[in-house]
């Protein structure tokens, strides 16, 4: 009860502080390129209730046509303000939205979509016990995702195959150690690695193993 109490609060006071950032994004994004200014995407939530997420649009809108899902380093569909967004994490904002209607929490788990859950369907049984969130372990322990993916020869295997079941575990620890008290140090470390500051969570979820967070 109390992190649902927390989570609306922030995500109420969080819109109306950022509400000019909003209508600066939505400017931009119309500016730079043709397409709405937000992007949503079916991803499955809590007990495997399928929710629509939404993000600030940062790639050009015939993206689906051009490419694949995954998104690797120097994607030529990004758009130049879509660069930015990611970047410094914009494009994840609009998440509040989802924080409010009760789909997603500020902390928890990052909600997949239902083809890489179905894959593995018997670790999101546990995992999918409580709300998704918009950062967690595996946010700021793969920062740099869009890299680690940009040099493989198949990047969509690759994150099926070695980057998800890795990102699983950490959701699963996540679930382990949940509390009010873990997520505000997961809020201060996102804020940390989001501005290249090292962050002191490890991949095992504790501080000073001389493991630095990356994502």
């Amino acid at each position: 009860m109390m992190k649902r109490v927390f989570d609306i609060c922030s995500a109420a006071v969080g819109l109306v502080v950022l509400l000019p950032l909003f209508a600066v994004t939505a400017v931009v994004i119309k500016l730079d390129s043709r397409g709405p200014v937000f992007f949503t995407q079916q991803r499955m939530g809590r007990n495997f209730r399928p929710f629509r997420i939404y993000k600030f649009r940062t790639m050009t809108a015939d993206a689906p046509a051009r490419g694949p899902q995954i998104t690797v380093g120097g994607d030529r569909r990004v758009t130049r303000v879509g660069r930015f967004l990611r970047r410094y994490k914009i494009d994840e904002l609009p998440q509040l939205f989802n924080v409010l209607k009760g789909d997603m929490s500020l902390v928890g788990p990052r909600p997949e979509v239902g083809k890489y859950v179905d894959l593995y369907r018997k670790d999101y049984e546990y995992i999918l016990r409580v709300r998704p969130g918009i950062t967690d372990i595996s946010s700021i322990t793969y920062r740099d995702e869009e890299g680690l993916l940009r040099d493989r020869d198949d990047p969509e295997t690759f994150y099926r195959t070695v980057l998800l079941p890795e990102k699983i575990k950490l959701a699963r620890l996540y679930v382990e150690r949940s509390s009010l008290m873990y997520d505000l140090r997961l809020i201060i470390e996102t804020v940390r690695v989001v501005f290249n500051r090292p962050s002191s969570v490890s991949a095992a979820g504790t501080a000073g193993d001389g493991r630095e967070g990356r994502h």
